[in-house]
């Protein structure tokens, strides 16, 4: 079956960074990964040092692509590229995972096209394709009430933000699931319509 399309969840490479609010899409990408593994629907590909890469059989859609790019995030690029060209697939195919300091914590918003909002991994992927005409999952952190920005994104979740993940994971799953079946406007609803921290949030868990 051909590669319908290709899911990056970014992040940094290396047990330092794990669980890092910058590595969000590292985390969605082993969510994918792990749901994919339990209906046994995932088989690697040969690892390169660029990026850790599978192909997924994703529910109500066909053969995805998911990445983890090993280039660390500024470099994200130089990993998504090569397995775009080499299997051919559209950029409007390419679904990207990342954290978003514009959107609170516990929300996410599906965009297509448009700047990276100084996003590194986000510009990276656009200058070496030469265009922003892709699909990302912005995932919601916040910013810092006071401090240093870039220990805040390079930080661990808090304990009261790491018990949302689950849910806040699931959708995001659900969301790229959906676009994946070829409904990117549904998707979009279902992730701009979540919201974690809020009693009366929509979930599709």
């Amino acid at each position: 079956m051909p590669i319908h399309g290709l899911f990056a969840g970014l992040g940094n490479p290396g047990s330092e960074y794990a669980h890092t609010r910058h590595n969000f899409g590292f985390l969605l990408a082993d969510a994918v990964l792990e749901a994919c593994r339990s209906r046994n629907a995932v088989r690697s590909l040969s690892a390169k040092g660029r990026y850790e890469a599978w192909i997924c059989s994703i529910p109500r859609g066909e053969d995805w692509i998911v990445v983890k790019p090993q280039t660390f995030m500024n470099c994200s690029g130089e990993a998504v590229l090569p397995l775009l060209r080499y299997y051919r697939i559209p950029l409007d195919m390419l679904f990207v995972a990342h954290d978003e300091l514009d959107l609170p914590f516990g929300r996410m918003r599906i965009k297509s096209g448009g700047g990276s909002a100084g996003h590194k991994g986000i510009e990276s992927i656009a200058t070496l394709a030469g265009s922003p005409a892709f699909y990302r999952l912005r995932l919601g952190i916040g910013k810092p009430t006071g401090g240093d920005t870039v220990s805040y994104v390079l930080g661990r979740f808090n304990s009261g933000e790491t018990s949302l993940l689950p849910q806040i994971l699931e959708t995001g799953m659900q969301a790229f699931y959906t676009f994946a079946a070829g409904a990117p406007k549904e998707a979009g609803r279902l992730a701009n319509a979540f919201d974690a921290c809020s009693a009366n949030s929509v979930s599709s868990a």
